[in-house]
């Protein structure tokens, strides 16, 4: 018997403007998702998981994959309500696995969850694609925002180039790229003043990335029991961009950091999801090897390809081309299925958005087309290792 990939989509629930219809057509057997209605720091209820998986078997998919249990801030920082959310994320966990729902997926970034300065860069085909621009952050973070103390994490020439490029923008500019600086905070879809966003920033200023991995640690201690005790494996995501931003601490960045919190909770339940797209914007981060080095602990994979450059930029690139060798990859995610005799969930992560669909408001890297697109890519990859492997 052959080991292989788990194949699924994201889908953001009855809001999301692709249908659990186009994710089964697309080849789809699961579905990724998470209940978004719920505030984070919550019970996650039974009842509210059996809606949704009854949404998802209603189109013969299920859900195998929670994305994301979201930690809270107060859990980040060690503050407020933090022992109490660290609770009731033990009782949905519970909740989970007594609907059947194993794999769960969760970060430990402050404050953002993600950070690109454009949501429709205009690829040379005419597509649009999810971009960072570093002297576009550097203006945002210097001059839109004016975050205090910024200007010590940037070097002479970099000060000069961010006044520049925020002189050279016009004011619809600036409102877009603040707009898509803040895409990633969450409940984002209403406007954020650079007040609101500053002051989550102050509640940072004393946590530093050793502080924050004893948070993680910590969390990890309570929750990571209950996980086990119910066949349950958690899979943290890693920093996107994976580099300190906005003065905040990365911890979930390179293979350092990934090997730290592992080592300091050796449980087969704390793993990793395992984004080929966050770690592969990292030069240093060496895919294949890592893969090899925490195969036992990969319990979900996002595929997906960026282009980078010297100047910091990248660029959402198509699932078999950027600076990501896909063939590789999963060839080594292959052997790692076939050694541990399990199948990977896995999903195509962001998609360029094309075709039909550029007439569509959708969230942004979550196009039906595009993630069609890299999903078929992927699979072809797969079969094409499985038959190297006979």
């Amino acid at each position: 018997m052959k080991y292989r990939f788990e194949q699924s989509m994201r889908w953001y629930g009855p809001n999301d403007p692709v249908d659990l219809w186009h994710l089964r057509q697309a080849g789809c057997t699961g579905v990724v998702t998470a209940l978004h209605h719920i505030p984070v720091g919550e019970v996650w209820t039974i009842e509210e998981i059996k809606k949704r998986q009854t949404m998802c078997e209603a189109a013969g998919l299920h859900w195998h994959v929670v994305e994301s249990l979201p930690v809270s801030e107060d859990i980040k920082r060690q503050t407020g309500n933090y022992l109490e959310h660290i609770a009731n994320y033990q009782q949905s966990i519970r909740h989970l696995a007594a609907c059947g729902v194993h794999v769960i997926t969760y970060n430990f970034m402050p404050i953002l969850d993600w950070l690109r300065t454009d949501v429709a860069y205009e690829m040379p085909d005419r597509s649009r694609a999810l971009r960072f621009e570093r002297k576009a952050f550097m203006a945002f973070d210097l001059h839109l925002l004016q975050r205090p103390g910024a200007e010590r994490d940037y070097s002479e020439t970099e000060l000069a180039e961010a006044r520049a490029y925020y002189d050279s923008m016009p004011a619809d500019k600036r409102e877009q790229v603040f707009s898509n600086c803040l895409l990633g905070l969450p409940g984002s879809d209403v406007p954020f003043t650079p007040a609101e966003v500053l002051a989550a920033l102050q509640q940072y200023q004393h946590i530093d990335e050793q502080r924050l991995q004893q948070h993680l640690i910590y969390f990890l201690q309570q929750v990571v029991p209950v996980a086990e005790a119910v066949g349950s494996r958690l899979a943290i995501h890693p920093d996107d961009p994976p580099y300190p931003l906005l003065g905040l601490p990365r911890i979930v960045s390179t293979e350092a950091q990934l090997a730290t919190f592992l080592n300091a909770v050796p449980s087969p339940a704390n793993g990793l999801c395992f984004c080929t797209g966050s770690l592969g914007v990292r030069p240093d981060n060496a895919l294949v090897p890592m893969i090899e080095r925490f195969a036992d602990r990969i319990h979900f994979v996002h595929l997906r390809s960026t282009s980078r450059d010297a100047e910091g930029n990248f660029v959402e690139a198509d699932h078999l081309d950027g600076d990501v060798d896909m063939v590789a990859v999963i060839s080594a995610l292959s052997a790692v299925m076939q050694q541990r005799r399990v199948h990977l969930p896995m999903r195509p992560d962001h998609g360029h958005q094309m075709l039909d669909d550029l007439h569509k408001t959708t969230y942004p890297g979550y196009s039906a087309i595009g993630r069609l697109r890299g999903l078929a890519e992927l699979r072809g990859v797969e079969a094409a290792v499985l038959h190297q492997q006979d």
